[in-house]
């Protein structure tokens, strides 16, 4: 009806039926248009067939270089692996799997992973975990709310060492996990808190223990906030992006300078 606006809704089941169906006429006009143009095949051979099948391959093959080229545009315009793998009707670590490194991984430095850049002034966190199963759950939650340049070190020691390279950016939030190799989280937290060119940067304990005792000596330490990791996937993503929102959102920061 001329001057109005429609808006054609139809359910996941449909919209891959629609699809499907566009994919394989697209297949088979292709493989017509192959084998009218050929004058070998003939109907007793086998030659029709495979020329269908080595097209098909082709198609897959195409299909699945473009699906890695949209993947990635999610990625960079801040979908995280949830949201991609929900998009192609699988779960985040089947999307993980299937492209893996859309967040430019890399193991270039084994005790130092730059996992998240994206440009224009995003927040910058500094992950002092060593356990990279867990340091990629939280890269996924911090990706899902926005631009964060990432870093992630595996010790105490590594953290130090970054934070006082004059060449690095300071962060905006230190994330800080208790037990690691070398310089564990309650030794690093006592010296960030006591160094006065550090000791303003915002400091989450993000750990699996809940015993009164590291809770304590956290805060006597000075940690600004003290969070539990929780088992459920779910809850471990939604805490991380609660600390997230309130330190780099809610809360007023120091000017970088």
């Amino acid at each position: 009806m001329p001057g109005k606006n429609f808006v054609l809704r139809t359910t996941q089941q449909e919209t891959a039926a629609v699809a499907d169906a566009a994919v394989a006429d697209l297949a088979q006009r292709l493989a017509h248009e192959l084998l009218d143009a050929s004058s070998h095949p003939t109907t007793q051979s086998p030659a029709r067939s495979l020329s269908l099948l080595h097209l098909l391959d082709h198609l897959q093959q195409a299909t699945e270089r473009l699906q890695r080229e949209v993947a990635g545009a999610a990625a960079r315009a801040g979908a995280g692996y949830p949201q991609i793998g929900a998009a192609c009707g699988m779960t985040r670590q089947g999307a993980r799997r299937r492209w893996p490194g859309l967040f430019n991984h890399t193991d270039e430095a084994p005790t130092e992973h730059p996992m998240m850049t994206t440009p224009a002034r995003p927040f910058d966190v500094l992950l002092v975990e060593d356990d990279m199963a867990d340091a990629m759950l939280i890269e996924e939650a911090l990706s899902e709310r926005g631009a964060r340049n990432l870093v992630q070190v595996t010790d105490g020691i590594a953290a130090l060492e970054h934070l006082r390279d004059p060449d690095r950016v300071r962060p905006d939030l230190i994330v800080l996990d208790l037990n690691m190799p070398r310089m564990n989280g309650r030794e690093l937290l006592k010296v960030l808190k006591t160094d006065e060119a550090l000791q303003t940067i915002p400091v989450v304990v993000l750990t699996t223990s809940s015993a009164p005792d590291d809770v304590a000596g956290a805060y006597s330490s000075h940690a600004n906030a003290y969070v539990t990791k929780p088992v459920n996937l779910e809850e471990f993503e939604a805490a991380v992006q609660s600390i997230d929102a309130f330190y780099l959102d809610t809360a007023t920061r120091l000017p970088r300078n």
